[in-house]
């Protein structure tokens, strides 16, 4: 049985058609390791790794995160996710608090068969994500540091201050001082002497009886003598 030319060109024009679509069929369902991108990036304050999926076919994949250290693993940033990518971009994030210029790397792996690291290694940028500054409290006087001179002791005054020795031995004869005049100093050596008392009066009786005795006395030598004289 033969087969004529214009059922051979049919035939061959159907095994194109074919292999065209199902050529066009395996690349919208391929998932390459070109579809994913992984970037450092900033959430407020704290640092996070994200990895979008650009498959257009949503094949399943497996993302792990690593935190490299010359070459070699350091440790793994949180667990595995697992994305389903769009022509969009499907993102998936790790919570890090990356340090500027580190290094990751980023492993994909997809239900087709693809188990690849995304080339290049990710490295973080050189400025960390800033802490939130709060402004430092401004110190109250109360809070400052007292200085040497405000931490020395001063006596208590009082309202009355209490006179030394020599001002109490000087203030002492203040309060002797009246309207009154001070006594003379003759009128005190004439009551010594007896002056405007009864010493004269005395003494006139005593130097009479001196004269009286010094008399008796003369009169006895003289008797004495001339009865010696006999």
């Amino acid at each position: 049985m033969s087969i004529s030319r214009r059922s051979v060109r049919i035939l061959g024009v159907a095994s194109a058609s074919a292999a065209l679509a199902l050529g066009f069929a395996g690349n919208a369902l391929a998932c390459s390791i070109g579809e994913f991108s992984a970037e450092a990036t900033c959430d407020g304050t704290s640092g996070v790794i994200t990895v979008t999926d650009k498959d257009a076919g949503g094949t399943e994949a497996t993302i792990t995160v690593f935190l490299e250290n010359n070459g070699a693993d350091a440790k793994q940033i949180g667990d595995a996710q697992t994305v389903k990518g769009s022509k969009a971009g499907v993102t998936v994030s790790f919570a890090e608090d990356w340090q500027p210029n580190a290094t990751y790397r980023v492993h994909v792996e997809a239900a087709n068969g693809l188990n690849k690291n995304i080339s290049p290694n990710l490295t973080t940028p050189s400025k960390a994500c800033k802490a939130d500054e709060s402004p430092s409290p401004t110190p109250t006087p109360t809070e400052a540091s007292p200085s040497p001179s405000d931490t020395a002791t001063t006596p208590a005054e009082s309202d009355t201050p209490t006179p030394s020795a020599s001002e109490s031995s000087s203030t002492a004869p203040a309060t002797t001082t009246d309207n009154a005049p001070s006594p003379a100093a003759g009128s005190s050596n004439l009551a010594e002497t007896g002056a405007n008392s009864n010493t004269g009066m005395i003494a006139g009786i005593a130097g009479a009886f001196v004269v009286v005795g010094g008399g008796a006395v003369y009169f006895g030598m003289r008797r004495r003598g001339a009865a010696n004289a006999r």
